[in-house]
């Protein structure tokens, strides 16, 4: 079983802490994606996995087993990188092959791992190729594959999609999250694109700093997050944040005013933790939560339309220099410089305190 357990590891350069006491439990066949701004060590804490950087203090293990000084080759993992590394002489066969040649498999052993990697990677008629005869999702293929015929117990995923097209990474997407299910195992994969992690992660990992801010299923941070960070990094437009402050509390509503639009009184669903009154705070809306027949009215002023077919977006502001992104289901008509009153369901709003910590209120 393949269950990889990170207890409080830490990584420094020098004086630099750039993993700060991380712990996690990844599951056997788990699909964990690993988000973060630029930065953050989601990449460097991948490579401590790997054994490609050593781990300055704390646990790692895979299958039970301590791994913090095993050499890369014995983990029993298998990287795919954000660049290719394929072999230019070499065609594809011999590329997906090669790591096993070297170690000394036999011919036979080497050739039937290498048949049904491209078998599940649908790269048959293309194994007599070498890379510059292939297109780029062609070519990040074959570094899948080459990881496959190792038979790891985890694969460790690096930005790979990042040097495709937009096209491409959708198609690369679903190859990916086929090629779990068929397989089976654990994955650990590192992204920057959250349209990546939201579809393809069992369990997300957000980072900031070398520090886990939040581990949940995806939909679980998109409703739930715990702080203004998580709250604006996952979902896309971000969400929206509005400063306030608690004016009153009665009848299971929370009045807050909301500063950036001229102190316009919002009342908001009260169930518990609740703050005293003059508490500064902040209110989170996402775009979609933006519906006609919503309870909170605000008046905004179109700064510029974003129109996707289906749906449109506006980016807009208060008199107070607020700013607001709207999703509209029909913002055709609407026109930059437009004045607006918007309405949004209080009942779907997060509260966050000043620190940026959620406040339970609904």
């Amino acid at each position: 079983m393949a269950d990889v357990t990170l207890t409080e590891v830490r990584k420094s350069f020098g004086s630099t802490d750039v993993i700060r006491g991380v712990s996690l439990d990844i599951k056997h066949g788990e699909f964990v994606v690993f988000v973060g701004p630029s930065g953050c060590g989601k990449s460097t804490l991948l490579r401590a996995i790997s054994g490609l950087e050593e781990i300055s203090s704390g646990e790692l293990r895979i299958g039970g087993q301590l791994m913090n000084h095993v050499d890369p080759s014995k983990r029993g993992i298998a990287m795919v990188f954000q660049s290719y590394a394929l072999y230019p002489h070499m065609t594809v066969r011999e590329n997906m092959g090669f790591a096993l040649k070297h170690a000394g498999e036999p011919k036979a052993q080497v050739a039937e791992k290498v048949e049904r990697a491209a078998a599940i990677l649908g790269l048959q008629p293309l194994m007599d190729r070498k890379p510059k005869a292939l297109s780029g999702g062609q070519r990040q293929r074959v570094a899948i594959g080459r990881a496959i015929v190792r038979d790891p117990e985890v694969f460790l995923f690096d930005e790979p999609l990042s040097n495709l097209d937009a096209e491409l990474r959708v198609h690369m997407r679903i190859e990916v999250a086929r090629l779990h299910r068929e397989l089976g195992s654990t994955i650990i994969y590192v992204t920057h694109d959250q349209v990546e992690a939201m579809t393809l992660a069992d369990k997300i990992v957000v980072l900031r700093a070398g520090v886990v801010e939040q581990v949940g299923a995806p939909l679980e941070l998109y409703d739930n997050p715990a702080n203004t960070f998580v709250a604006g990094f996952i979902g896309s437009p971000r969400m929206n944040f509005f400063e306030g402050r608690v004016v009153g509390h009665n009848e299971g509503r929370l009045h807050i005013a909301l500063s950036g639009f001229g102190d316009t009184v919002i009342a908001l669903p009260l169930t518990h933790e609740l703050p005293a009154i003059g508490t500064e705070v902040s209110v989170g809306v996402r775009p979609e939560h933006f519906q006609d027949d919503g309870d909170a009215t605000l008046p905004v002023t179109i700064d510029m339309l974003e129109h996707l077919g289906g749906e449109t977006f506006a980016y807009a502001r208060s008199a107070g220099g607020a700013m607001a992104v709207i999703e509209l289901k029909h913002g055709r008509h609407l026109r930059a410089g437009q004045a607006l009153e918007v309405r949004f369901d209080t009942g779907k709003s997060l509260l966050f305190g000043k620190d940026g910590r959620r406040l339970y209120c609904r």
